[in-house]
Parts: C-alpha cells; structure tokens; sequence
C-alpha cells in the first residue's frame, strides 16, 4: 500500500486515558504507547502523574509537548486557586480558547481531585462525567471509547476503580492498534 505524498507528514496517534471514579477513590490510567503512522516509536511513555500538592492527578492524550504545555499551565492556575480543580480547569479553559499560542494546542485531557472528575479540550470545554449510583467514568485517546464502554459495562460489578480501570485499560489494548498495556495508573 503506498502513502499518499499529498497527505502531508505521518500523524501522530497515542493513547487511550481513562478515570474511574468509585467507592470513594478515583484512579486515573493511561497506556504508554506513542505512533508515528505505523510505527510504534515508545512503548513506554508516562501520560499520568500527580500535579499541585500532588492532591491532583491526570492524564493527557495528544501531542506530548501541548499536553506538558497544559499540564504547567494547569498547575499555575492550582497554585493560583489552591484547593479550588474547578476554578483551576475554568480559568485554563478560557485561557486556551482564547490564548492564540494555547489554541493551536492538540490535546486533551482528564483531571481529578477527591471532589471532581474533569475532561478539559481545546475547544474550552470542561466537562464533568455523568454520575450513576455505581460512580463516574471518562475516557480521551485513540481507545478511549473501547475503554469507556468497558469501564461502564464493569461499574456495577463487585470490583473497586483500580480494577475496573486495568481490565478496560486491557479491552481497550486488545481492540485499539494505538493502545498497549503497559499502563500508569494513578489514584486518590
């Protein structure tokens, strides 16, 4: 098969980031796999970490330099509003619809505190996930849709949010070539 030459250079494809929150804990997971076309260029990448005081956590999935970009710029906003992920995520979406350097941003990303679940996007959305009696899921990435359904069909099961995040982390990485299984996991 031969690469169209009008198409432009190869895009990038990683991730898949998923948040389950249950039971009073929220756990946050993120693959470590980074494309190039169809080509694996890391397997190993870390797109989840703690941010703030470390009472934060999140994940990204897109272009790694934005996705850094936006995590500094997110924990200005927490240092700014301390205790305050809401307002922090607020404030950094405005600032990335209407900042000209912040628009051309390709990421998005997933952002927990003990209170709040958050999905931030370049359009300035801030979204918070629907809640059930079971908890809360959210999920971003090339399989991120794989890991959502997966995640919401094992909500109601009789496991805890860890649990749920590594099996739907794996249904995902079974079903999604941009997604692999060696998995950073993060919670709260």
């Amino acid at each position: 098969m031969q690469q169209d030459t009008n198409a432009g250079p190869a895009s990038w494809h990683a991730t898949t980031i998923l948040t389950v929150r249950k039971g009073g804990k929220v756990v946050i997971g993120g693959d470590g796999q980074v494309s190039l076309g169809q080509t694996i260029v890391k397997g190993n990448a870390r797109k989840v970490r703690r941010l703030g005081k470390g009472n934060v956590i999140g994940g990204f999935a897109g272009a790694t330099a934005d996705a850094f970009t936006l995590f500094e710029r997110l924990e200005a906003k927490l240092e700014q509003y301390p205790d305050q992920l809401v307002r922090a995520c607020v404030e950094l979406g405005k600032d990335w619809r209407t900042d000209r350097y912040l628009r051309r941003l390709e990421a998005m990303m997933l952002v927990a505190d003990r209170s709040a679940t958050l999905l931030l996007s370049g359009n300035g959305d801030v979204l918070e996930p629907e809640q059930t009696a079971d908890g809360s899921v959210m999920a971003v990435g090339s399989g991120g849709n794989y890991a959502l359904a997966a995640a919401r069909a094992l909500l109601p099961m009789d496991l805890d949010a860890e649990a749920i995040v590594r099996s739907s982390m794996a249904i995902a990485a079974d079903i999604c070539v941009y997604t692999n299984t060696n998995l950073v996991i993060e919670s709260i």
